[in-house]
């Protein structure tokens, strides 16, 4: 029964989220794609966790730990979303976005479970409000590497996105390690804005796109 509440928490907030991003697609995606990528995001948490397992037996250092899983678990998701990029119904620029979102949304939503059975409710409360939307931000670049291929198209478009991913996730580990002051709060608040308005900057692209075809293709 203590458990119910953070869990309960972690499946209204992941489900939230999704709402916020998936709504501002002017043609809504069909709801077994969405529900199948967040699946795939579901997978891509487990297989992180069972590399990131490994970490501590191996006695790496910090920082290279850090810099592993932020690589982990941005490519475990980016390939996540990627599954719906060979469909039929992933068929403009903003699409990118939404799948890459949606299947950032599934693996926080496993991540937080686990986090709550294993550390009680003391913590999950605040990992799942803080994690949940992060997860989401981090794989913005991603989304907008997805869809920027409908715009200008090559690999190292999708190689840019996924490393941008990959550095602000490791950037946010690094503000969370050690012990908290306001300087590293600071740096945290101000790392989550950024990353936010990089994201609403990639929706109003997207968005003008969108408007500039109303049919879909």
């Amino acid at each position: 029964m203590l458990l119910a509440l953070p869990l309960a928490l972690s499946v209204l907030l992941t489900f939230g989220w999704l709402w916020v991003f998936v709504r501002r697609d002017r043609h809504p995606e069909p709801a077994w794609l969405l529900a199948r990528t967040f699946g795939w995001g579901l997978v891509a948490w487990a297989v992180s966790a069972a590399f990131e397992g490994s970490f501590e037996r191996l006695g790496l250092p910090v920082l290279l730990v850090l810099l592993l899983s932020a690589v982990i678990e941005e490519s475990s998701k980016f390939l996540a979303a990627s599954t719906a990029t060979s469909e039929r119904a992933f068929d403009e620029p903003m699409d990118g976005l939404v799948y890459a979102v949606t299947a950032a949304l599934g693996f926080a939503l496993l991540e937080n479970i686990t986090y709550t059975v294993s550390f009680g409710t003391s913590a999950a409360a605040w990992h799942a409000l803080l994690t949940t939307l992060a997860h989401a931000l981090f794989s913005a670049p991603q989304g907008y590497a997805l869809g920027g291929r409908y715009l200008r198209g090559g690999r190292w478009w999708r190689s840019r996105g996924l490393l941008l991913s990959i550095t602000l996730h490791a950037v946010f580990n690094g503000l969370l390690t050690g012990q908290a002051n306001w300087i590293q709060l600071l740096a945290l608040g101000i790392t989550v804005l950024l990353m936010a308005v990089l994201a609403s900057r990639y929706y109003l692209h997207f968005e003008a796109q969108a408007r500039k075809n109303p049919q879909r293709p």
